[in-house]
């Protein structure tokens, strides 16, 4: 999960994730920062409490260390999907109910908004097509309240298993290969 950046006086910068979607979400952050520069603009990610008239007075922060309580907040599960295995992630609709059930929210429409600000604030990320789709704007709002909408804490250790049916075949081949960087083997 390595990546590089160039700097206009070829200074390298590598950065490495610690997961896929962590990626994805930095080299978006950086290619929304370049093209805004590049237009002369400031860049500044999007506050969501004043895009959609946040109150003060909800603490985003509380809320979600509230939501990662082992004992009172949302079960981080293993939910399967489409022959994937989604380890330490939540459905929306479980995200909404949570809301609906301590209090937070008084209906379900509430819970989208504030659930979408958390989602932009980047204290719940997206894990499946689904839920990332919804987020890149491809549905009417950026977090879904549905039960194959699957989402994740950032810090959870959060990660997919593919092709994990056990209808699928498993071949048992032996791997060759020169060690490249430790904990990936190069296949031959």
């Amino acid at each position: 999960f390595v990546f590089k950046l160039t700097a206009a006086k070829q200074q390298d910068h590598f950065f490495q994730a610690a997961y896929l979607e962590e990626r994805d979400a930095w080299v978006r952050d950086i290619k929304k920062a370049i093209h805004c520069i590049d237009g002369g603009q400031r860049f500044a990610r999007k506050s969501t409490r004043r895009s959609i008239r946040l109150p003060e007075t909800i603490n985003l922060s509380a809320l979600y260390l509230s939501m990662k309580d082992p004992e009172k907040g949302i079960k981080e599960l293993k939910l399967e999907k489409d022959k994937k295995v989604f380890n330490h992630c939540f459905t929306g609709t479980s995200v909404i109910d949570w809301l609906v059930s301590s209090n937070s929210i008084r209906n379900r429409k509430e819970g989208l908004m504030l659930a979408s600000s958390l989602l932009s604030e980047g204290y719940l990320q997206p894990a499946g097509d689904t839920s990332k789709a919804a987020a890149e704007g491809l549905s009417d709002t950026p977090f879904l309240d549905l039960c194959d909408a699957y989402y994740y804490f950032p810090d959870s250790g959060f990660f997919c298993e593919g092709n994990s049916s056990d209808d699928d075949v498993v071949l048992k081949e032996e791997f060759r290969g020169i060690v490249v960087k430790q904990g990936c083997l190069l296949k031959q």
